[in-house]
């Protein structure tokens, strides 16, 4: 696995998390090593700057041989209503989030084309097909990450190279834990499932647009939301 973003402190962390034999004590027991989960590296990656995102793929596929997965789960929110958006509150977003995904994605085509085979997996947003007040960029970039997921899935079919996208809802993460008591009882009050979402359960998701088993799938949106939303 490859990871890649900014912050290399952070990618350490979770590589090593990936590294760590698992069933460790287990194995002791039963006199054998403890079995790896997987096997990560970490990158530096600026997805706002196409130059790094150049030299991103340029170091994982010297590495790695090629690239047979593609994920585009990075997000940034400058949240403010559209009367007071700045152009820059605009373009940071969507350079990221959209363009970042888009620049990514034509880093490691040639990879997956030369493979015949490949996987382009989108992370957008129920705010992406729903909209929400206070994030016209943000909805905006998600949005767009959606019709670049078909464009693509479109463009690189023949090659058995499917793009999908994932739609999270209301998910536990760093970027929600800012929300206050109040905000986060009216959030679950709109979901059916009636409670917030996973990074495991959008893992999940993740984990079987890219498996052989969704070989037959390409260009859609997967909602994982609880229900939050029903498009």
């Amino acid at each position: 696995v490859a990871l890649c973003a900014r912050n290399e402190a952070k990618l350490g962390e979770v590589a090593a998390e990936i590294n760590e034999p698992t069933h460790r004590g287990e194995a002791a027991m039963n006199g054998a090593p403890g079995l790896s989960v997987g096997r990560a590296h970490a990158f530096a990656l600026d997805l706002s700057s196409e130059e790094s995102i150049k030299a991103c793929a340029k170091a994982v596929i010297e590495q790695l041989g090629k690239v047979e997965i593609l994920v585009n789960n990075a997000g940034i929110t400058r949240d403010i209503l559209a009367l007071r958006m700045k152009k820059r509150d605009w373009d940071e977003v969507l350079a990221t989030n959209l363009t970042g995904a888009f620049l990514m994605t034509q880093a490691v085509m040639g990879s997956m084309l030369k493979a015949r085979w490949g996987r382009v997996i989108n992370i957008t947003s129920i705010v992406g097909e729903a909209g929400q007040a206070g994030q016209a960029n943000y909805a905006a970039s998600k949005a767009g990450l959606i019709g670049l997921t078909k464009s693509l899935a479109r463009e690189l079919a023949s090659r058995t190279i499917t793009v999908n996208a994932v739609a999270p809802g209301y998910i536990e993460t760093a970027m929600t834990a800012v929300l206050t008591e109040e905000q986060r009882t009216a959030m679950t009050s709109q979901i059916p499932l009636a409670r917030a979402g996973t990074d495991r359960d959008v893992a999940a998701a993740v984990a079987f647009l890219a498996s052989e088993e969704a070989g037959y799938i390409t260009g859609h949106t997967l909602d994982v939301n609880g229900g939050m939303y029903m498009g």
